[in-house]
């Protein structure tokens, strides 16, 4: 595995905070779970009330719960029946607010994520970056889906750890608005993306949109993004993240 130093274990105070303080600085952290790792290059930020692109816009609901901490924990949504997305909830309990995992840079256990997004016989030779370059794409890799969410990311307990091996995040990283979010959404302006700039394992934008929770009557709060390959319109969602 390539890293630089020592592995260890982030604390949860390194999380308990707002969202779009803590996305930049899990860039070059580390995603584990069993014999696969991976490191962060791209993530998106999402707070609670204050955001409309937030699943937590409208409130508490038994989908979003995971959101409202404790800070540390690993909350995955499922999107458009057929994908999932894992993000790193973030701030005090009782306050909602999440990062996406956009994106990793696979380290090891690469034939074993290859194997979850290919099947055991690939019709054609796949490349690293084909991995995890993307948040439906990474869960996928990582077999995360309903059953991880609340998962503890601090504690050893679930076996999926978020560590830190001395990798600093990038001192100028590329800043973005986050990906996919409808047009009538009054939160897609917010600069809340961050990535490793020339990072080949980058999403390409395309995929799934976060549901504007603002614009959509009647819908489960939207907010943190998913995304697989290819946009798709539905009821006013552009597709994203």
């Amino acid at each position: 595995m390539d890293v630089t130093g020592s592995l260890k274990r982030l604390p949860r105070s390194f999380v308990a905070a707002d969202p779009i303080e803590v996305a930049p600085q899990l860039l070059g952290k580390l995603l584990r779970r069993g014999s696969m790792s991976a490191r962060i290059v791209e993530v998106e930020a999402y707070r609670g009330s204050t955001d409309a692109a937030s699943h937590a816009f409208r409130g508490r609901t038994e989908r979003n719960a995971t959101m409202f901490g404790p800070p540390g924990h690993l909350y995955v949504y499922f999107t458009y029946g057929m994908h999932y997305c894992a993000n790193v909830v973030c701030w005090p309990s009782g306050e909602a607010g999440a990062v996406l995992l956009r994106a990793l840079a696979p380290l090891s256990g690469l034939e074993e994520m290859a194997a979850r997004r290919f099947g055991a016989r690939p019709a054609h030779r796949w490349r690293p970056e084909d991995l995890c370059s993307g948040p439906a794409k990474l869960c996928q890799a990582f077999a995360l889906d309903r059953s991880a969410d609340g998962f503890d990311l601090i504690d050893e307990k679930e076996g999926l750890d978020l560590l830190d091996d001395g990798t600093p995040p990038p001192e100028k990283p590329a800043v973005g608005v986050r990906i996919g979010l409808a047009k009538t959404c009054t939160a897609r302006e917010e600069p809340w993306r961050w990535w490793v700039p020339g990072d080949a394992n980058v999403s390409k934008g395309g995929g799934l949109a976060s549901i504007c929770a603002a614009a959509i009557p009647g819908e489960i709060p939207g907010g943190a993004v998913s995304a697989t390959a290819g946009p798709r319109r539905v009821s006013g969602r552009s597709p994203g993240a």
